[in-house]
């Protein structure tokens, strides 16, 4: 794709290997409430709860963020050369094991050029973007996969400003790669350079001063920010409470335009105040539009590191639930962490923040997050990768049942990302759960993994991504692929997503392996028989079977024909003619055909 003619489309499609169709004021002044320390739980009542809260903790909080943490400030030495180093170890690093979080104390910073290779988180230390200034660029590019970013996953931006060198800064990620709370002077190029393959992505809580070009990516979900202007769309560009967003126009361009987000909470983020770190977590808004740092002055409570067990790779799954246990939330530094019981989070507005992609393992079987039905629990910024023992779920929000009213503080997931295979054999059955009503799971990639280790129809066996039984649940940016049955099954009652991405499972056999009763092939985005409130906008799912080309989808999404539930501009790709759809939903919309790769849509269902 060429910078002169963005909307043109590259030649050929192949697999995803090859293809791409595939200084800091108090907190009073800046609005922050402080709250007290995190009561003890009921089960710790009357005098021995008073006697307990005289003992000290068994674990402290707070301590220091490890080896994998690299902080700088505007005096450090040789910045340069230490982000070179990590770059040169992760850039091709796609299944392997280092983590990394590259923190900036506020200040500005000169002539950099942060690359981001693998599991390589960049963050500023401010309480604004603004903050910590960066004269120069936060790139990432695909020289390592030859101009291909389609597999650029699992590498982040946040809270940054950026001043880039030429005016334009490269950003040309596919899934799993958020950038949040920037502040871009300047446009954002979001594809490669020579402009090849690009599968991305999302922005949150930014602003990007010029304009932000896609090129060739092929779809992008962009929430509460601010933009100069958009270039262009190939299939599925959605936005949600942006400012400059261009009009809704789908399918021609594919814009799907919402003024506001319906409900949105940012991410948690660490910060400095003076020389001590604390997190800060922002307030809940409803109709959001546009970023939440526009004057300076962030809404939300803090939380000092002393009130987060600093848990370290290494560290068994008894002692994280011990500093739960003991009222402390987690900070997950970067690495690799192994779980033989799962992670129980039983306490009302928790916090489990993850460092630099840290990853968590559950052996044996074990699902690694269990979230007990209470409020305001808060998950963020880490990486759920399955074992090669089945897990049931892997990933539990609120127990089966689960039905108490959490509108006035939800549970939030986001940049939680999940995978199935890639980095060795793993199986699960259902990777992620949504009980708890009002849950929020904003942004979010479920991967049963196409390539990499480990990988086969059985080898790496997920029947299912994401399934919703809670009502009022809402999902922005819902990224699930290739499972071997429904990648999404949402039975709770009025459910929401803004923008959903799926390819279909490369690797089935036959058409038999596929068949869901009288149905060819289950649905990637699957609402229950019973639901009658359901509404979606901006969905779009690929098929590529590469295995047997032969295999017909009878269509991407199913739902209850109801006037309650309504779907807003969907569409179904064949990639390259591997595969086809007959319909768009259920028995409605044209078929796919032949080897043209042109998306066939429904504008509104029903």
């Amino acid at each position: 794709m060429s910078a002169s003619s963005p909307d043109s489309r590259p030649p050929s499609i192949g697999r995803r290997t090859l293809l791409g169709a595939a200084a800091v004021a108090t907190p009073a002044v800046l609005g922050v409430v402080t709250p007290a320390a995190a009561a003890p739980s009921s089960a710790a009542a009357g005098p021995a709860a008073a006697s307990a809260r005289k003992k000290p903790r068994a674990l402290p909080g707070g301590g220091d963020l490890g080896p994998n943490v690299i902080v700088f400030d505007p005096s450090t030495p040789g910045i340069q050369a230490r982000l070179d180093q990590v770059f040169r170890q992760q850039e091709s690093a796609q299944f392997g094991t280092g983590r990394y979080a590259l923190l900036f104390k506020p200040g500005t910073y000169h002539g950099l050029n942060a690359q981001l290779g693998f599991y390589t988180s960049i963050a500023g230390l401010g309480l604004s973007p603004d903050d910590t200034t960066i004269n120069g660029d936060v790139t990432v590019d695909a020289g390592w996969l030859n101009g291909n970013a389609t597999q650029n996953f699992w590498r982040s931006a946040e809270n940054l400003a950026l001043v880039p060198v030429n005016g334009t800064n490269r950003w040309a990620v596919a899934q799993a790669a958020p950038f949040r709370r920037m502040h871009v002077r300047g446009g954002l190029n979001l594809s490669p350079t020579g402009y090849g393959w690009a599968s991305g992505g999302y922005i949150a809580d930014s602003r990007i001063d010029g304009q932000v070009g896609p090129y060739s990516q092929q779809q992008w979900y962009t929430r509460d920010s601010v933009i100069g202007s958009w270039l262009n769309g190939v299939w599925n560009m959605v936005f949600s409470g942006v400012e400059g967003a261009p009009a809704q126009s789908f399918p021609n361009p594919p814009y799907t335009t919402l003024g506001t987000t319906p409900i949105s909470r940012e991410k948690p983020f660490l910060y400095l105040q003076g020389n001590d770190y604390r997190v800060f977590l922002p307030e809940k808004r409803t109709n959001a539009r546009g970023v939440t740092w526009g004057n300076g002055t962030p809404r939300g409570t803090s939380l000092p590191l002393s009130q987060f067990y600093v848990a370290r790779p290494g560290v068994s799954a008894a002692t994280l639930n011990q500093a739960l246990a003991e009222g402390l939330h987690l900070l997950l530094t970067p690495g690799i962490y192994h779980l033989d019981r799962p992670i129980q989070i039983n306490r009302a507005n928790t916090v489990v923040l993850g460092l630099g992609y840290a990853t968590l393992i559950p052996d044996g079987g074990v699902t690694a997050v269990q979230v007990a039905d209470v409020d305001g629990v808060r998950l963020a910024g880490f990486l759920v990768d399955a074992g090669p023992v089945n897990s049931a779920t892997l990933l539990e929000i609120g127990p089966r049942g689960a039905s108490r009213d959490h509108s006035a503080n939800p549970t939030t997931v986001q940049d939680v990302f999940v995978r199935i295979g890639g980095a060795g054999a793993g199986k699960a059955t259902t990777s992620m759960v949504i009980n708890s009503r009002h849950t929020i799971v904003d942004h979010t990639w479920v991967w049963r993994a196409d390539h990499g280790e480990g990988v086969g129809w059985e080898t790496n066996r997920a029947d299912y991504g994401v399934v919703v039984n809670g009502d009022d649940v809402l999902a922005t940016g819902l990224f699930v692929e290739h499972f071997n049955k429904y990648d999404v099954q949402w039975n709770g009652q009025r459910g929401r997503t803004i923008f959903f991405q799926n390819e279909k499972a490369y690797d089935a056999p036959n058409q038999a392996a596929i068949q869901n009763g009288s149905i060819k092939g289950y649905a990637a985005y699957k609402v229950g028989d019973g639901v009658t409130t359901h509404e979606g906008w901006g969905l779009g799912s690929y098929c590529y079977y590469n295995v047997n080309p032969s295999i017909v989808q009878h269509h991407g999404f199913a739902a209850p024909v109801r006037s309650g539930v309504r779907f807003h501009n969907l569409l179904v790709v064949s990639l390259g003619g591997q595969g086809q759809y007959e319909c768009v939903i259920n028995d409605t919309g044209s078929p796919t055909s032949g080897t043209s790769t042109v998306p066939s849509t429904v504008v509104s269902y029903p």
